[in-house]
């Protein structure tokens, strides 16, 4: 029978997967939706444009966060997971307006519903 810690610990590494993983594949749909779009384009397409690029790094640095081992502290976690949360809803509401963006928007609203469940993880 596992104890309270040992449970918690298992949340606890499960949510940091399943956000990097959240992170990994919304950093790709985001960088394929603003390769996708023109940068001599209109001001919402640029402004898709920008949205996917910042969506895009973001993530793979939190990502990158989640993947280091024991080598960065809690708080630096949380604050770069909520970034990335913050990144990914702003995100979505843009590719929402976006014909054909719906699945990155989805992918974004995705990420950032896993970077809620690890960041309640944390608290």
């Amino acid at each position: 029978m596992t104890t309270t810690s040992q449970e918690e610990l298992f949340r606890f590494l499960e949510d940091r997967f399943a956000c990097a993983q959240a992170c990994t594949e919304t950093a790709r749909a985001c960088a394929l939706r603003a390769s996708l779009v023109d940068p001599g384009g209109t001001e919402n397409q640029e402004l898709v444009r920008r949205k996917g690029i910042m969506c895009a790094e973001v993530c793979d640095a939190t990502c990158r966060v989640l993947s280091e081992q024991n080598q960065v502290d809690e708080d630096t976690i949380r604050v770069q997971v909520e970034w990335c949360r913050q990144v990914a809803l702003e995100s979505a509401h843009v590719f929402d307006r976006q014909p054909g963006a719906e699945q990155t928007a989805e992918a974004c609203r995705a990420c950032a519903r896993a970077c809620t469940d690890f960041l309640a993880v944390l608290a």
